[in-house]
């Protein structure tokens, strides 16, 4: 016996290095250029998968575009000798739970791991560079990503409803990253950047560029119901408040343009002033921000994107200042809205941006007194919405709304003013709300 057990196990030890490339060969499907192996498919069961370093004497140095796209993986080991995982190649592995990967992998593609939503491990190497668009995009069960001090590049929308993240840290190595790496991730509060970080910085956990003019991503986890922009900000990202929570966003004067979709979604949202010196609205900016009732478009703006505020299903008012920027027919695409314009401004037509345009041009009208209350007749638009402010002294007028009227279906309501007689003189002005 003590012969034959040694023996036996050098057999055992032969066949299995005999037979395991071939087992290995028989789950892929790979190309070879330049004396590099590309995996372009996988034919097994799933389970846990072990990528090997080398086939038919060549090493595999990359995982090719959808090559584990689908399949029924488990568990992945990537060897030290692959540098790149391509497009889309491990999208959709709904059992994948983790990925090791060896120690030379410096590409991570475009969604290369796309909806794996039971991923929750998975340890980047010191080799990376870059994560790509949407790498990482509704892996839903990832709860912490360490991104190392290597990488220079996370691409647009990485870790994009990765709904369980919980913090992340930009090392200072990154001096490129997209638009809204980290959109509606509802569990991440706080986005932290290295202060050494030549191209990117944080305040609050708002993730901005080195100066603070571009406002890059709003965290989807911080549960504020006011969020006051930072003056000196000229830009707010594509999608930078994506899915927010927010009820107010206070948008400083220095803001002249509004991203593509920069509050995409955010459905609690009731209340944003747009700054006068605000030039440009993206497409989408305010899609489906279905708690937002009214808004002014200060005269500054002269474009507003394809479907700007479309689908907001409480937009009721949206009054224009200055003259009507170019329209495509989709900025209030099915809204119940009304959009209201000045006596004087040019390029109106009976809509604009598929909902109907009216003049603003509220009267007033056949003044009276009674019971000791001063008070007149507005006119206007039907169904539009009238705040009537007040002042006692023109020369340093303090306005303050005293009353809201509604115009009935006449363009007709009844204003009088209780407080009139406690003042010597009394101004009274219109506003939209």
């Amino acid at each position: 016996m003590s012969l034959w057990f040694p023996y036996t196990v050098r057999i055992l030890s032969l066949l299995c290095m005999l037979v395991l490339p071939a087992v290995v060969q028989a789950q892929f499907t790979f190309t070879t250029n330049n004396g590099a192996i590309t995996i372009t498919g996988y034919t097994g069961s799933g389970g846990t998968v072990v990528i090997p370093d080398s086939t038919n004497g060549y090493p595999v140095n990359s995982i090719g575009t959808y090559a584990f796209y689908d399949s029924n993986l488990t568990n992945v080991l990537i060897p030290d000798s692959v540098t790149n995982i391509g497009y889309s190649a491990f999208s959709d592995c709904f059992s994948l739970t983790s990925v090791t990967m060896g120690n030379s992998v410096a590409n991570i593609g475009f969604e290369a791991f796309f909806q794996c939503v039971r991923l929750s491990g998975i340890t980047l190497p010191n080799s990376l560079t870059t994560i790509s668009y949407q790498a990482f995009t509704y892996c839903s069960g990832l709860t912490n990503v360490i991104i190392p001090d290597s990488v220079t590049n996370i691409g647009s929308f990485a870790f994009r409803s990765c709904s369980s993240l919980t913090n992340e840290i930009i090392p200072d190595s990154v001096i490129s990253i997209g638009s809204a790496p980290f959109a509606d991730c509802s569990s991440l509060a706080n986005i932290t950047v290295s202060p050494s970080n030549p191209a990117y910085s944080s305040t609050n956990g708002v993730l901005f560029d080195k100066t603070q003019a571009n406002l890059i991503q709003y965290p989807d986890g911080l549960t504020n119901d006011c969020y006051t922009i930072p003056g000196g900000v000229t830009n707010l990202g594509d999608s930078a408040f994506y899915g927010s929570t927010l009820t107010k966003v206070v948008i400083p004067n220095s803001v002249t343009s509004i991203g593509v979709g920069a509050f995409n979604l955010c459905w609690n949202l009731t209340s944003v002033t747009l700054p006068n010196g605000l030039t440009a609205i993206g497409v989408d900016a305010f899609y489906e921000c279905n708690s937002l009732t009214n808004v002014i478009i200060p005269a500054s703006v002269t474009i507003i994107g394809d479907g700007a505020f479309a689908e907001s299903s409480s937009l009721v008012t949206a009054y224009f200042e200055g003259n009507a920027p170019p329209d495509d027919g989709t900025v209030f695409y099915n809204d119940p809205a009304t959009v209201y314009y000045l006596p004087g401004t040019t390029g109106w037509g009976a809509t604009f941006g598929g909902v109907p345009a009216v003049l603003w041009n509220p009267q007033a009208q056949n003044t009276f007194v009674t019971a000791g209350q001063f008070g007149f007749e507005i006119t206007g638009p039907t169904n539009a919405v009238i705040v009537i402010q007040a002042c006692t002294n023109l020369t340093n007028p303090f306005w303050i709304p005293v009353s809201t009227n509604t115009l009935d279906g006449n363009g007709i309501s009844s204003f009088s003013d209780s407080q009139w007689a406690n003042y010597p003189s009394r101004f009274y002005r219109f506003s939209s709300e």
